[in-house]
């Protein structure tokens, strides 16, 4: 087995497996132990259908119509029907990794053995992610309860041969060209299956465990901007001692703390020139970095907390039980998920506002210590980075409009049967772009950052060795540093870059050893 396949179990999937098959293209296989999970839940469910009794998603019509026995002639084209209905998004197309994502966590609950389908449907969907083929699933469609049902509808939509799908190229034709294409023999759907490939919380799932990731890098790379900006502002670092954060131990200010001091270990220029304007104390933004960035890590910590919970759960409704009952239950709704997607948002938007706040500190000639206004090779004559800034601020505005939870709304659907809703959909789909925000809003902070600090080169002050080494990466990468006024956007989208693709956390890795 190669470093690129993941296994597909009745337990143990990661959020690593989740963004190896997302974003990496890792194969998926299921292992022996899944696919005999699968026949036995299935022995029960054909055991069910063959009975007179109704049994929820078996043999009976769903949601407000569960209470429609259905007759065995009928019961393929009503697990065709639920996909076709169900398959009723609008809207954009969603990024390929989500729908990736998605799907191998629909994988996943299969393979448990909980959900009562064949094991050849689980093989289908397998081999439909390792060709490549991503069902097209639009924005809009999941209200986050009963699952995320037509962003997964669309999935099994192609499963069955029907829809569009984006093939490995990029081009999007009929799913069913595309399983030809490839060998793959589209599913015909048995009692059961088409609801059991609908009803989960794996899009918001997916969507979480991404940003997870991506978060965790920004919240270091925050860590890294602010203890430039506080290099480039003469300030001090002796706010950053251990002992200091130890009386208050939040594991997570600890960490940006010592993350921040050992960025700036060995510089020429923390707390050493303060004798012309003395301060007793930097301002919040700088001085307090820690406590902000360190709350946010600890929401971090929660909210990976939560998706592995959920990366264990089976969540189908009605569920296959070892002892050969077929229980129906709620476990499809997404609160749990939902909030904290809504609380990585809020913090996600305050990270942004303290790292907007120094920014704009760096370009006040009234607040700087010494620096030109904006950062301008001939002020008045250059604007140097004022507009850098707006740009900046446009972004932590929208960020605040992003951190408005969705979790507190609800709608009432199908009939007032599904009367509460989560809307962990649209949490994750808010919270996507949020992401995407902060990184630029972090990386207009480095771009300043480090023009200051290169500034203060010029007066004959030396920074530490991680700055030094964040210069020379960054200049390398393209971004050029101080000088008349230029074209700034291909700049900007340049250190945006560097921040997302990780390049600023290994730059400075390279002199400190592995942050945290």
């Amino acid at each position: 087995m190669d470093m690129h396949t993941v296994v597909v179990g009745t337990s143990g999937t990661t959020a690593e497996d989740v963004v190896a098959v997302a974003r990496g293209g890792a194969r998926v296989e299921l292992s022996p132990a899944a696919v005999e999970a699968l026949a036995a839940a299935r022995e029960i469910v054909d055991a069910l259908a063959a009975k007179p009794e109704p049994v929820y998603g078996v043999s009976t019509g769903f949601g407000a119509l569960a209470s429609r026995h259905i007759s065995p002639d009928l019961r393929a084209q009503l697990q065709r029907n639920i996909v076709r209905s169900h398959a009723a998004g609008m809207g954009p197309h969603v990024e390929r990794e989500v729908v990736r994502a998605l799907m191998f966590l629909r994988l996943k609950t299969l393979a448990s053995g909980h959900t009562g389908v064949r094991p050849q449907v689980a093989q289908t969907m397998a081999d439909v992610l390792n060709a490549g083929i991503t069902p097209v699933v639009h924005e809009y469609g999941s209200l986050g309860c009963s699952g995320d049902l037509a962003p997964l509808s669309h999935c099994a939509l192609t499963l069955m041969g029907e829809g569009d799908a984006e093939g490995a190229d990029g081009v999007v034709r009929p799913a069913g060209e595309l399983l030809a294409a490839h060998g793959i023999t589209p599913v015909e759907l048995r009692e059961k299956e088409g609801l059991a490939l609908l009803n989960g919380t794996d899009g918001m799932l997916g969507m979480l465990v991404m940003a997870l990731a991506d978060l965790r890098n920004l919240y270091t790379s925050a860590d890294i901007t602010a203890a430039l900006s506080l290099e480039a502002l003469l300030g001090t670092d002796r706010v950053l001692a251990p002992e200091l954060h130890a009386i208050r131990p939040h594991p997570g200010q600890g960490v940006s703390a010592d993350n921040m001091l050992r960025v700036l270990a060995g510089s020429g220029l923390t707390g050493h020139h303060q004798d012309d304007a003395p301060r007793v104390q930097d301002a919040y933004s700088v001085r307090c970095a820690p406590q902000v960035n360190g709350a946010g890590r600890d929401t971090l910590t929660h909210g990976a907390l939560v998706a592995d919970r959920e990366l264990a759960s089976a969540v189908d409704n009605p569920v296959v039980l070892p002892d050969g009952r077929v229980e129906s239950n709620g476990n499809f709704h997404g609160a749990p998920v939902a909030y904290v997607l809504d609380f990585l948002a809020i913090v996600a938007a305050d990270l942004g506002s303290i790292t907007e706040r120094r920014t704009d500190r760096l370009l006040d000639k009234n607040r700087s210590h010494g620096l030109p206004p904006f950062l301008a090779d001939d002020a008045g004559v250059d604007s140097g980075l004022m507009i850098a800034q707006y740009t900046q601020a446009a972004l932590v505005s929208e960020l605040k409009r992003l951190a408005v939870p969705a979790s507190v709304d609800s709608i009432p659907s199908s009939a007032m049967q599904e009367d509460h809703v989560s809307m962990g959909w649209s949490a994750a789909r808010k919270l996507r772009t949020a992401v995407t925000n902060l990184a630029r809003i972090v990386a207009v902070e480095l771009y300043a950052a480090t023009r200051a600090v290169e500034l203060r080169v010029a007066e004959g002050l030396t920074p530490g060795p991680a700055a030094q080494a964040v210069i020379g990466a960054l200049r390398a990468a393209g971004v050029q540093g101080p000088g008349p006024d230029r074209f700034l956007s291909p700049d900007l989208e340049a250190a945006d870059a560097f921040v997302r693709e990780g390049k600023l956390v290994a730059a400075v890795e390279t002199v400190t050893g592995p942050l945290a």
